[in-house]
Formats: structure tokens, C-alpha cells, sequence
């Protein structure tokens, strides 16, 4: 997705211009309309002309039109999203009020207005915008002295930093120099790594060179980490994968992402994150069912102790259309990471995000249990026979 222009006022009024580039764009943009929207797009109209002879004709004209939105149809399989609306900005062709029906598509511009973006609306436009939150895998390519840093979207390679050192030639009884400049590469190459990989989304780092290269360099990365006690670096290390490349060169990379070790390394999928939550909840609801609760309700509850540690909530409760409902998931949601607890908000395309929509579209497991809560369900199950 593109973001042409964000407009958003303190008091969380304002527009945003976008440009979906590919069907997950598509999604993402169904998940951000709701009604009562405004949405300004090209589009075609069926314009009635009448000539002076009194013959009435029919064409159909390009343009520009806003909506006020009252329907949103989503058809997941062709991936296309129908608007439909009343206008509500002066058109030489469409009366103010009149219906119409605005066809969303990959590639072509459109503004959309709220009269309040919550957190959870801004941060889909986030990482629907930034290349770095669909980029599964990293890698480094190098050889001595050269190295690129990359990130590896499903349509893109973006090169994040290449770094060059000049490295002297060993000499015969000294060679200080050559180890003193290597390891100021390595380094540099080790910053690089930590400033642009963001190891929540990445699942693969790939480090590919010519040779012996990769071996040191990561030997280097990670002795440096223990001596420094870099946490990132030492939770992560099982998501380096050193493979051979030809050179240090960006297109050297293709040869490293052909390596059978690295395709059944990136088997899974983007949404491998979200299987294993709503897994460690169903273990948590069999082992110890007073930490894992569902419904809003005792999720809410729950929240007021402060004990969610780890929040699944599906995207299907942010399209719902009554405001305060929504609101009411918005405020949970702010409220867990203001806890410093995790949010998994599940796509209800996947078949983890339908699982989790028969257990209410949201669940939670709890840091402790909650014993008032427990109680409290007791006591209404005891009334109840």
C-alpha cells in the first residue's frame, strides 16, 4: 500500500490518500471503511444526455465522486471491494444524495475521511504501508568488504544499507591491518542489521557469501552479543541461516533464496504467529483453565486486573458498524498494550482467525489467574441449578 498523504488532526479527525498496490491491500482496505466514512474516488457514472432535437442518449463518463458509505462488499476470492454510498459534494453529473456504487481496484488513488481514527485503524495503515511488515525475510549478502542488508517482501527486494570498508591485503608476518578492518566490517555490518531488521516480523536472515565469510561474520556477531549481552541478537539466532553466494552484490540474493535449506525454511506462513497463540490457548484452557479465558466480557474483566498477558482478538469486531461496540474492542486493545501484554489481531480470512471467531472473536490468556472471576462464575452456575 502506498500513502500518498495523512492529514490527521489532533482531535483524531482528518483523511488519509492511499494507493492499494496488490490484493492484501485490497483486504486492508476493506478492514479500514466502515460506514458512515467518507470516500472520494474515480469512478464511472451512466450520465442521461438529452440532445436539442429532443433524442435522449446515454454515456459513461470518469469521475470524481464522494461518498457518504452505507454498504461495504468484499468478494475475497476476485478480490474486489464495492462501495456504496450517497453523494455528498457538488457534481456536474451526480445529484447531491444520489446513490452510487464506487468499485475499489489495485493501482487507483483513493481518500478516505473519518470523523475519529482510533489506534487500531492507524496502525493497519502502518503496516499496511511499510514494506518492512510484510517482509518475512531478511538477508545479508556479503564478501570482504562489501555487504548489503535487504528485506524481502512477496514483490520486492529493498536494500536497506550497503556498507563498504576498505580492507588491506594481508602481509607477510603482519597482518593487523587486514583483521583490525575486518572486524571494523563485521561491526558495521552487525549495526546495520540490528537498526533495520525487525525481528517481530522476520521469521528468516539469511547470510549469504563467497567462501568462509558468513562463518566469521556470524561467529564475530555473536561473540560480540554474549560480551555485550545484546538480548536481540541472542533470542534470535535461530533465524540466521548461512547459505552460499556467488558475491557480495543485491544479485547475488537470488541464489541464496533458491537454496532448498532456505525454500523449506520459509515454508510457513506470515500467519504461523497467530496458529501458535491460538495453540498456547487451547493447551492454556485444557492445563489451566482459570488462565484462559474468552468472551468480552471476562476478557474485559480480566483486563481490569491487569492480567492478560497475551490478547487474540479477530478483525471482524473492528467492522462492526455500531460505533461504541467498536470503540468498546479499540479501548481493550489500547488498554493490554498500555499493560505491556501482546495482541494478536487474527485475519478472519485464515483458518486460525475463523477457529477463533466460534470462541467469540476474542480470547485471552492471563498472566495468573484471576480468582474473583472464577468464583464469580461459580456462584452464578450454582444459582443457576
Amino acid at each position: 500500500m502506498k500513502l500518498v498523504r495523512k492529514d490527521i488532526e489532533k482531535d483524531s479527525t482528518g483523511q488519509v490518500t492511499l494507493i492499494p498496490e496488490d490484493a492484501e491491500d485490497m483486504w486492508h482496505a476493506y478492514n479500514l471503511l466502515q460506514v458512515g466514512d467518507s470516500l472520494r474516488a474515480s469512478t464511472i457514472r451512466k450520465v442521461q444526455t438529452e440532445s436539442s432535437t429532443g433524442s435522449v442518449g446515454s454515456n459513461r463518463i470518469r469521475t470524481t465522486l464522494t461518498l457518504c458509505v452505507e454498504s461495504i462488499d468484499f468478494d475475497s476470492q476476485a478480490c474486489q471491494l464495492r462501495v456504496k454510498g450517497t453523494n455528498i459534494q457538488e457534481n456536474d453529473y451526480v445529484k447531491m444524495g444520489a446513490y452510487h456504487t464506487i468499485e475499489l481496484e489495485p493501482n487507483r488513488q483513493f481518500t478516505l475521511a473519518k470523523k475519529q481514527w482510533d489506534s487500531v485503524v492507524l496502525e493497519r495503515i502502518e503496516q499496511a504501508c511499510d514494506p518492512s511488515w510484510s517482509a518475512d525475510v531478511a538477508a545479508v549478502v556479503m564478501q570482504e568488504g562489501l555487504a548489503h542488508v535487504c528485506l524481502v517482501t512477496p514483490s520486492m527486494t529493498l536494500t536497506r544499507a550497503k556498507i563498504e570498508v576498505n580492507i588491506p591485503r594481508k602481509r607477510r608476518g603482519n597482518c593487523t591491518q587486514h583483521d583490525r578492518a575486518l572486524e571494523r566490517f563485521y561491526d558495521q555490518v552487525m549495526q546495520a542489521i540490528q537498526r533495520h531488521i525487525n525481528f517481530e516480523v522476520v521469521k528468516c536472515v539469511l547470510v549469504a557469501s563467497p567462501g568462509f565469510v558468513r562463518e566469521q561474520f556470524c561467529d564475530y556477531m555473536f561473540q560480540q552479543a554474549v560480551k555485550t549481552d545484546n538480548k536481540l541478537l541472542m533470542e534470535n539466532r535461530s533465524k540466521f541461516v548461512q547459505v552460499h553466494s556467488s558475491s557480495g552484490h543485491k544479485y547475488a540474493l537470488k541464489e541464496a533464496l533458491c537454496d532448498p535449506v532456505v525454500t523449506n525454511r520459509l515454508a510457513d506462513t506470515k500467519a504461523a504467529g497467530e496458529v501458535k497463540a491460538l495453540d498456547d490457548f487451547y493447551k492454556m484452557l485444557q492445563h489451566e483453565p482459570d488462565r484462559a479465558f474468552y468472551g468480552i466480557k471476562h476478557v474485559e474483566k480480566a483486563n481490569e486486573a491487569m492480567a492478560i498477558d497475551t490478547l487474540l482478538i479477530s478483525d471482524e469486531l473492528f467492522r462492526h458498524q455500531d460505533v461504541a461496540t467498536r470503540s468498546r474492542y479499540v479501548r481493550l486493545v489500547d488498554s493490554v498494550r498500555d499493560n505491556m501484554g501482546t495482541v494478536h489481531i487474527f485475519s478472519s480470512l485464515h483458518v486460525s482467525g475463523e477457529q477463533l471467531g466460534q470462541l467469540t472473536g476474542v480470547a485471552a490468556i492471563l498472566r495468573f489467574p484471576v480468582a474473583e472471576l472464577s468464583d464469580q462464575e461459580d456462584e452464578s452456575s450454582s444459582e443457576e441449578d
